[in-house]
Order: structure tokens, then C-alpha cells, then sequence
């Protein structure tokens, strides 16, 4: 287990943003009880999943994983997280906005307390002792239980920081960008890594596989089909597929898929506690367990390191 304050997690976070989308509710209450059954328990999702849908609004993967912990009782409750601030109707930080957007996300988890509450993203309109205030009162009124940042630079965490110590409020705990193998530069290369070791804030990446694209499913040969096509354009490159090689070749080394191989590999770097990983069919989630137990040698994530070096 892995710390984040005072939550206790395995070193893998499933992602909800598939939940009601891809995954419909009994392809995904399939999915989460095969991943807390076999080892997982934390659970990520928004309360902007999966608006971009034609006919949803958004809130759907919340009421998903809201039905299943209903269902499930209190047998094996996984650590949840949720974000606010993307909501095409309740979009930003002002506080008015996070208590309206937070009683949704409750109502619809069926929680009274979240574990993890994400700002998903920045808001410059609105100075930030006002928004992290309100995440401060939250926590003291046990609505949740610490909070992070998504999708923040490494600048406005440090702002954050700073304000929060300056004014005596609480401090995010976790932060959640994007990072893989072919997406490094924005943690590596902008202080943020080391900012997350200097300050002990837990580093949850999303985007792990990349849209899919590090689990060896699609080739040079096609242009990428289905739901994320769009997405998983941006790594196709030659340079991609370079890795996706490497990927092919140590999981054939070591009897695993692609994709435990680059979880292991993000796993294994400095700061990171949990990447996410989402899954839309229940015969998925066996090789993102796997990345919990896999140990790559140095030699083996130097390979990976080399390979992926164009993205850092």
C-alpha cells in the first residue's frame, strides 16, 4: 500500500470516465468488482463524465459507482476521488459553485464524506485563497477528506502552496496530470516532479496508457478507430510506435501485456503513487492488476526511459 495523507491505497487507481460511457452500468459494476476483488481500491472519476456523450449532461460514471457502493456495501470500499470545476453547466472554482457541484457529486456517490476531491482544473478568475478556503472549510465540515489539483502548472501549484501555508489553510495532498511514456515533459521537465518529492504531494497521473495507445492495440499500418481515435492521433507518431515496440518486446520478456509493462514503468518513477487506468471490459482489468505486483529491473526501465526520451 501507498500513502496519500492519510488514505492508504494500492499503487493502482481505476478510472471511472468510462462508466456509462463505454462501459455501460453492468459492464462497469462487472469492472469495479473485479478490480477491488483483486487487489485494487481507489477509484477515480468527475462530475464532468462523461458530458461530452450526445444526450448526457454529465454526473453519469458518479451515479454508476454511487449504484455499485450502494449494492456493494461496505465489503472492501474502495478509496474514492472526484473532481469539480469542468462541469459544462457549473464550470470554475468560485465557492458557490464547488458547494453546489459538491452536494451533486455526494448525492450521486451516495457518500457523505469523499477521500480525494480534485480541483480539475485552474481558474484564474477567482484568487485562490477564496477557492482553497472553501476547499479548507470541506475538509473542517467532513465533506472531504483532503483535496488535490488537476491539470494545474507547476507554477499555480507552488502559488497554492504558498497561499495556503500563508493563510493557515489546508493544502492539497495529490496532484493528477497527465503522464506516460510518450507524455512526459510536462512532469519531468517543468520542476513538477521535484516539486511533488519537496512538498510530499502524492503524484496520480491520468492518461497512463495514453488514451490506449501504450496497450500495443493499434499499429502503424491504420489510422486509430473507435471512441478515442481523436486522442490517440496526437501519440501515433513514429516515435510512439517506437515505444509501443519496446513495450511489445519486454512484455513478451516477462509473460505480461503492453499495458502492465507501462504501468510499472510509470509506477516505478519518483513521486508517483497510483497511475490511472480505466478499463471498458471486465477481461481488461487482469492486466492492470498486474502492474501492482510487476517489478521492472533498472535495466528494464532504462530501456523504456531511453525509448520514450523524444516526449520528455
Amino acid at each position: 500500500m501507498r500513502t496519500i495523507a492519510t488514505l492508504k491505497v494500492a499503487p493502482l487507481c481505476l478510472g471511472g470516465n468510462v462508466f456509462g460511457w463505454t462501459a455501460d452500468r453492468d459492464s462497469a459494476e462487472r469492472i469495479l468488482d473485479a478490480f477491488v476483488d483483486g487487489g485494487g481500491n481507489f477509484v477515480d472519476t468527475a462530475d464532468v463524465y462523461s458530458a461530452w456523450v450526445p444526450g448526457h449532461t454529465g454526473g453519469e460514471s458518479e451515479r454508476v459507482i454511487g449504484g455499485w457502493l450502494q449494492r456493494r456495501g461496505s465489503a472492501k470500499r474502495p478509496v474514492i476521488a472526484t473532481k469539480v470545476a469542468k462541469h459544462p453547466i457549473h464550470r470554475g472554482l468560485r465557492p458557490a459553485n464547488l458547494k453546489i457541484c459538491l452536494d451533486g457529486s455526494r448525492r450521486r456517490l451516495g457518500l457523505d464524506t469523499i477521500d480525494l476531491y480534485y480541483a480539475h482544473e485552474d481558474d484564474l478568475h477567482v484568487p485562490v485563497a477564496e477557492w482553497v478556503g472553501a476547499f479548507d472549510q470541506m475538509i473542517r465540515d467532513g465533506a472531504i477528506r483532503h483535496y488535490g489539483l488537476s491539470n494545474f502548472s507547476t507554477e499555480r501549484i507552488s502559488e497554492v502552496l504558498t497561499v495556503a501555508e500563508t493563510e493557515g489553510l489546508a493544502a492539497p495532498v495529490a496532484l493528477q496530470p497527465e503522464y506516460n511514456l510518450v507524455h512526459r515533459a510536462e512532469v519531468e521537465s517543468s520542476g513538477m516532479a521535484e516539486l511533488a518529492t519537496d512538498r510530499h504531494l502524492a503524484v496520480v497521473p491520468y492518461f497512463s496508457l495514453a488514451a490506449g495507445f501504450l496497450t500495443g492495440k493499434y499499429n502503424r499500418d491504420e489510422p486509430p478507430r473507435g471512441p478515442r481515435a481523436a486522442r490517440v492521433k496526437h501519440y501515433a507518431s513514429e516515435a510512439g510506435f517506437a515505444v509501443v515496440d519496446v513495450l511489445n518486446e519486454l512484455g513478451e520478456e516477462l509473460g505480461v501485456e503492453p499495458a502492465t509493462v507501462a504501468l510499472a514503468w510509470l509506477r516505478q518513477q519518483p513521486s508517483v503513487i497510483a497511475p490511472i487506468a480505466s478499463a471498458s471490459s471486465v477481461e481488461q482489468v487482469a492486466p492492470l492488476l498486474a502492474a501492482i505486483e510487476l517489478k521492472l529491473s533498472r535495466a528494464q526501465v532504462n530501456r523504456l526511459t531511453k525509448v520514450s526520451a523524444a516526449f520528455a
